[in-house]
């Protein structure tokens, strides 16, 4: 037998690890309401047709080969110009590096930082990839907590009190997955003095920027000149290209991590280039017609408005409403759960409704929740959140 690294075994991955199950029960001809993967082309959403023709019109015209490491001039460009409209200064296009979704893009960042055993303060709970990385580079994941009584902001006093000698960098994601919170100017202001003190680099996830309902987003890095900022974000998300795979981080404030700069670009020749054709979309996406976001928002609001309402009204269950993206951290206190995992489990086996445990994102010790992606039209999250109910009311009646 061959022995796997053991780094890896800390590498956990929840939103695909429970879908194992949930396909063994459709090969027995069970029907599954996914409410559990953040993909809206799963759902009735589409990829904007003017992206699509400019990356079949790149296929065409024959850019179908490597493309330059850090990322085609005119996608670089067109970034560099939206972290201008964001209200970032000075960043040019050598500043930027396009990847193979904002996932590469993190990890090329991490890559070139850490060191094994130093640590990057994580938001509790968290995207799962956050961790995966830091087992991966034998790296410590410190986890910092997000406060679900206060709309999942995070606490600056924690924060700072968790820096260390060997703390590297403060990771955040804003809007967050899975809470949907997106955090305050003052917030933001907060956590950037802590790493300007403290010598820290600031790595902002800002892929759900423009899916916002009410409550504004402010770019983490227009708000300092002087403390080493890399941002993340890419065509996933808000302009409906999952499978493209088309991410890019930003270096702002370049000139405070020359050196972390190079690293990431050596770190981005040695693995070639992002795939070529869909770097062609970028600046169309960026830079043209803008229409599809508020009609996808609006078809959001009135399902996050539909999940809000029909969760809190189940005994033992509640959600704080979330401000951006499609997803809520549904907190479970419900007698005998000792393990959300477990709940999400006997919740798809007896109904066929899949959510992901909230213990695979992180969670307050002593707390159980699951996450709800609510993508899905209005008439299956109905059917999802009946079952839901049943469940509930059926297993736990009071």
């Amino acid at each position: 037998m061959v022995r796997a690294a053991r780094h890896i075994e800390n590498v956990r991955y929840a939103i695909r690890n429970v879908v194992a199950e949930a396909c063994r029960l459709e090969a027995q001809g069970r029907r599954i309401l996914y409410l559990n993967i953040g993909d809206p082309l799963k759902f009735d959403f589409q990829t904007p047709p003017h992206l699509i023709e400019a990356v079949h019109r790149a296929m065409k015209d024959g850019h179908n080969g490597y493309a330059p490491s850090a990322g085609i001039p005119a996608a670089r460009e067109a970034i560099a110009r939206e972290a201008a409209r964001n209200g970032i200064p000075g960043i040019t296009a050598s500043d930027v590096v396009v990847t193979t979704g904002a996932s590469e893009a993190l990890e090329l960042a991490l890559t070139a930082l850490l060191e094994p055993g130093e640590r990057v303060l994580l938001p509790c709970p968290g995207y799962p990839l956050y961790g995966a990385l830091m087992a991966k580079l034998s790296a410590e994941g410190v986890p910092y907590s997000l406060d679900e009584e206060n709309g999942w902001s995070l606490d600056l006093e924690e924060i700072d009190a968790l820096c260390t000698p060997g703390t590297r960098a403060i990771l955040l994601c804003s809007p967050n997955n899975p809470t949907g919170a997106v955090l305050d100017r003052k917030v933001l202001e907060g956590l950037l003095e802590i790493a300007r003190r403290r010598g820290l680099v600031v790595l902002s996830d800002e892929i759900y920027d423009k899916l916002l309902y009410d409550k504004a987003h402010v770019a983490t890095a227009s708000l300092a000149r002087d403390v080493p900022i890399i941002t993340f974000n890419g065509l996933s998300k808000a302009y409906v290209a999952c499978g493209w795979r088309v991410g890019w981080l930003v270096f702002c404030n370049a000139h405070l991590m020359p050196e972390l700069k190079g690293a990431v670009m050596r770190l981005a020749d040695a693995r070639l280039c992002s795939p070529a054709p869909q770097q062609y979309a970028i600046a169309p996406a960026l830079e043209g017609p803008q229409d599809h976001i508020p009609e996808m928002m609006g078809r959001l609001r009135a399902r996050r408005d539909l999940m809000v309402r029909r969760i809190n009204a189940i005994p033992g269950l509640s959600v704080v409403e979330p401000a951006a993206a499609f997803y809520a951290m549904t907190r479970i206190q419900l007698p005998g759960v000792t393990s959300d995992e477990e709940f999400v489990l006997s919740l798809l086996r007896e109904t066929g409704v899949l959510f992901v445990h909230g213990s695979g994102f992180g969670q307050k010790q002593g707390t159980h929740h699951f996450r709800v992606v609510f993508l899905p039209p209005e008439d299956i999250l109905t059917a999802a959140f009946d079952r839901l109910e049943a469940f509930v009311r059926e297993r736990y009646a009071r």
